[in-house]
């Protein structure tokens, strides 16, 4: 049975580019994986048949051998002034080479290789995380405050080179510089990390004594870190670059620091506003007057509570809250009243409040409007 032109069978046309060749290639792929249909007995044949055609239009030399000869160009019988490559195009080894790259395209993402690249010698330190508690006025003035972090820092022996004497690694032999091997096995090409090197590509042959070959040793650091006014819990600071060194001279991670207000004992936070309770007397809320009430910043301010205040009754003062983180003024802050009942009276006090009381009939709405409805409601439940 004559061989199908490779064009037909991977749908493109002869003059298609080495980009669109390879998409078709892989949509055919998986189209006709021999694991997805299973109920086809002609899929292996003609998965075969896709790889083939893909292994030579894939590479520019049989391409345009095949584009002068067609078939011909890889038979046997083909002169020598051809210059093509002699032998069938699907051979075991080519199969191999022209699924990989579909292998790549399915199953890369999963394995995490990093394929066309080579072997990395240098590896990127990890990020870090510092967890600060910082108190209420910290947060609103801001603040400068060092820090303590073990971390690992780069070898000054080695210069984070891993090296003793600071030598350049060599290439891993086994990998090649890949930093992984791979192993056909049936259809598949399965890829590993390769056990010489543990996939940095390179080997060390004289460690360096300091670090052991890691470029980098453990260390703890004193970073002095600006904590801007208008912070809440919650709130991420980097610090670039302030992370772990990386493996063998590799750039290094990050520090993140994680932000916790502490609960300050006069004051409640609410976004960027921030409330007080002031306790005030019965006189002064039933006759009013003025109050000191503190603010954030250690000052105080005078508020006039109108006479017949109740509690939790409040009043704004503006401007008076929390900085906004990234500008744009502050919140207000809320003075919350609570009405203090007397404790510990004397005998001429309680005189006084009964006599009082006695005057205070018609002085008391909230009371007058509540039993009233309480009345309602009883003479409700007798009907």
């Amino acid at each position: 049975m004559a061989k199908r032109d490779f064009y037909d069978v991977l749908g493109i046309s002869k003059g298609t580019g080495a980009d669109e060749i390879k998409k078709a290639y892989r949509k055919k792929a998986k189209e006709l994986h021999p694991d997805r249909n299973s109920d086809n007995p002609q899929a292996e044949a003609q998965f075969k048949e896709v790889n083939e055609a893909y292994d030579v239009l894939k590479d520019p030399e049989k391409k345009a051998a095949y584009d002068r000869f067609g078939h011909a160009a890889f038979e046997g019988g083909m002169g020598g002034g051809g210059g093509g490559p002699r032998g069938g195009a699907y051979q075991g080894g080519d199969f191999a080479s022209a699924f990989s790259d579909v292998f790549d395209d399915l199953f890369g993402d999963i394995m995490g290789g990093q394929r066309g690249r080579g072997g990395q010698r240098a590896t990127r330190g990890s990020d870090l995380r510092y967890n600060m508690r910082v108190s209420l006025g910290d947060a609103y003035q801001g603040k400068q405050r060092t820090i303590s972090v073990p971390t690992a820092v780069q070898c000054e022996v080695c210069h984070g080179s891993g090296s003793e004497g600071g030598a350049e690694p060599q290439t891993c032999p086994t990998c090649a510089g890949m930093g992984k091997v791979r192993a056909q096995q049936g259809f598949f090409t399965v890829e590993r990390t390769c056990p010489t090197c543990a996939g940095a590509g390179q080997i060390v042959k004289n460690p360096c004594s300091a670090c052991g070959g890691a470029g980098r040793v453990q260390k703890e650091r004193s970073l002095s870190v600006n904590i801007p006014a208008g912070v809440e819990t919650g709130t991420r600071i980097r610090l670039a670059g302030e992370g772990e060194a990386g493996l063998r001279g590799g750039p290094a991670g990050d520090l993140y620091i994680f932000i916790e207000v502490e609960e300050h004992p006069l004051f409640q936070r609410e976004g960027h506003h921030l409330h007080c309770r002031v306790p005030v007397s019965v006189t002064t809320a039933a006759l009013g007057g003025d109050i000191e009430v503190p603010t954030i910043e250690g000052g105080r301010s005078r508020v006039k509570v109108p006479a017949g205040s109740q509690s939790g009754k409040q009043m704004r003062l503006r401007g008076k809250g929390m900085p906004m983180l990234r500008g744009g003024g502050a919140g207000d802050m809320y003075i919350e009243l609570a009405v203090e009942t007397p404790v510990n009276l004397s005998s001429r006090q309680k005189d006084l409040l009964r006599e009082f009381d006695k005057l205070s009939e018609d002085n008391n709405p909230e009371s007058s409007s509540f039993f009233s409805k309480v009345k309602t409601f009883w003479d409700g439940m007798k009907g």
